[in-house]
């Protein structure tokens, strides 16, 4: 399905949650002087205005990076990302990951991206066109699963579907198991919406008790944005989380109380 467009809920508690953790990983990796991969298999636009009709109409960044910015602290390099992409954008300007990724690696790293709604891949090449990403006009997981493993072979891919699409529940431990065989070194790392319904919970026993029993698991819990909003709250999975990872989402969970 290609009708989801992510600028109705950017900056969100969600985007919150995966937008910091990303950063950490990416800050923590460059740290070493090697390059590395960073793919996306729904990256959506890349770059958000918060003053945009659609944006204001849900009022979620206002629950999100309105009310939890100031609980960061000013070096976390979540908080460095949006100085820096509110310095070149503007001020009501938010960073998707595509952009979170480009402000924190280096030139000689390799950025891919995958999207396939029409409006949104335009933009996303528009919002990246200085940087180093190539964008692709295909299905992220398609895209993934030809590139692995991938040239850095160290690297990060991010998994992070709209779930419109019920059956992504049911097969996306699968696929996280076939790139996980053809790229082993990689660092997966899978978003997913916590539902009133808990559409996540098979998708996560079916991951966690077959496949990656010892991967990194973090949730944050909040209320609904706005009346009749089906989430409360956000989780994000990591197979091979970097050292450090896990303390960090601690740190996080003070963020969200």
């Amino acid at each position: 399905m290609l009708s989801y467009q992510h600028l109705y809920h950017a900056g969100n508690p969600a985007d919150v949650q995966k937008h910091a953790l990303m950063a950490w990983v990416l800050d923590y990796l460059v740290q070493k002087p090697k390059p590395l991969t960073y793919m996306e298999t729904h990256s959506g636009r890349g770059l958000y205005d918060l003053g945009a009709p659609e944006a204001v109409k849900t009022g979620e960044a206002a629950a999100g990076i309105g009310w939890l910015e100031a609980r960061f602290a000013p070096d976390h390099p979540y908080r460095r990302v949006l100085e820096q992409v509110r310095a070149e954008a503007g001020q009501r300007a938010y960073p998707g990951s595509p952009r979170v990724a480009s402000a924190l690696l280096r030139p000689d790293d390799r950025i891919e991206l995958a999207e396939l709604h029409p409006r949104e891949e335009a933009a996303l090449r528009d919002a990246m066109a200085e940087t180093q990403a190539m964008v692709h006009k295909v299905d992220g997981f398609s895209m993934a699963m030809s590139l692995c493993p991938p040239m850095p072979r160290r690297g990060v891919l991010l998994i992070d579907p709209s779930y419109e699409v019920k059956e992504d529940y049911e097969a996306i431990p699968g696929r996280i198991a076939a790139l996980h065989r053809k790229w082993n070194v990689g660092i997966i790392a899978l978003w997913y919406p916590i539902l009133v319904a808990g559409a996540h919970k098979p998708m996560l026993a079916a991951l966690e008790a077959a496949r990656f029993p010892d991967a990194l698991r973090h949730e944050v819990r909040f209320p609904p944005v706005r009346e009749g909003h089906r989430m409360v709250g956000s989780g994000m999975f990591f197979v091979n989380a970097p050292w450090g990872l896990a303390e960090e989402a601690k740190r996080l969970d003070a963020v969200f109380r």
